[in-house]
């Protein structure tokens, strides 16, 4: 089979590789399309993201969708021919996190599809556990299918945050996450949606999904904007999805006091806010969102419904044989989402 592999930081190829056999318990899936998510971007131009370093070589790619072509001897719950979208992560099942409920995600064991030292999917096969393996409808897309990851990132956020009807909700970051995150807050009932960045390009995106109010960060200041514009008092729930340190210094500058501050994005080398004083007076409720658990249902749900429209925030499609220039056109401050076609048609 032809696996796209990086070879050293920047230098992606074509090669030749065995097709992988299945287990028992596992399914062989022809993958046809994959999301490029920002850590893959990472990796192929640090080789490394967020601690986790590539031992060359090395397979991307998590936002998997595909076609069943193969089922182990133990496996009932999907078949061949059935297109499904891969959960990219397999707990280790023992640890007291995959023991508890809706917490296997933390599970410190946890072997993910690209994050080193385990191989991602863009490569023609993936042999996978079918407990992680989930049947997409007839009238979901399999390039849609790739992007029930990026949404399940963005479910599980606003779940974090406790979203509900009428809330009040600033995201700043229009990148995919952000854009996602905006789009199930808007779902989830948020009276007024706020998105913030620096490009135009993704600000228009996100006026054209249907927020209430963008601002360019560059020439304005969100906290001042908020409390012009929306409250006061600041915003009820503020879903921090960029990274950046300059936004994550506005999220208790925006927040109303005893709202909720959720980080999603992954900084580099940002601090949180260190006014210990105020984050006391202020009551916030800080938290984390890491990747996703038993959101895959719920998000092939949505999608299957035209509740979240995932493909909207794709900026390009590219064969496999022009990943190399996908990688580098996805990491244009412009491009949103990139996506690879490996085995599919457009």
């Amino acid at each position: 089979m032809r696996t796209c592999v990086l070879s050293d930081v920047g230098e992606l190829s074509l090669v030749e590789r065995n097709r992988p056999t299945v287990e028992a318990d596992e399914v062989l899936v022809r993958i046809d399309y994959v999301g490029i998510c920002g850590s893959d971007v990472h990796y192929y131009q640090h080789g490394e993201n967020s601690g986790n370093v590539v031992e060359f070589p090395h397979v991307l790619g998590h936002e998997a969708a595909g076609t069943v072509v193969e089922t182990g001897c133990a496996v009932s719950t999907v078949s061949e021919s059935e297109q499904v979208a891969i959960e990219p992560g397999i707990p280790c099942g023992d640890c007291s996190h995959c023991s508890g409920e809706n917490t296997y995600h933390l599970c410190e064991r946890m072997r993910y599809m690209s994050s080193p030292p385990v191989n991602g999917a863009l490569r023609e096969y993936v042999a996978w556990p079918a407990e992680y393996v989930y049947s997409l409808p007839d009238t979901v897309p399999l390039r849609a299918g790739a992007l029930v990851e990026p949404l399940s990132v963005a479910m599980h956020a606003c779940e974090r945050a406790d979203v509900t009807k009428g809330d009040t909700v600033l995201v700043t970051g229009g990148g995919p996450i952000g854009q996602l995150v905006a789009e199930v807050a808007m779902e989830q009932g948020a009276a007024e949606v706020v998105l913030t960045d620096v490009v135009p390009e993704k600000l228009h995106l996100a006026e054209q999904r249907g927020v209430d109010h963008t601002v360019d960060a560059s020439s304005e200041e969100p906290a001042a904007v908020i409390h012009d514009r929306i409250d006061a008092d600041g915003v009820d729930v503020v879903l921090e999805s960029s990274g950046a340190e300059s936004a994550i210094e506005q999220t208790t500058a925006s927040v109303k006091r005893g709202g909720t501050i959720v980080f999603v994005g992954i900084p580099f080398d940002a601090p949180l806010p260190t006014d210990v004083v105020g984050l006391i007076g202020g009551e916030y409720d800080l938290k984390g969102s890491f990747r996703f658990s038993n959101t895959y249902p719920d998000a092939i749900e949505a999608v299957q419904t035209g509740r979240i429209d995932v493909e909207g925030i794709v900026s390009f499609e590219q064969p496999f044989t022009d990943t190399h220039a996908a990688f580098d056109r996805a990491a244009e401050l412009e491009s949103v989402k990139g996506i690879v076609r490996v085995n599919g048609q457009s």
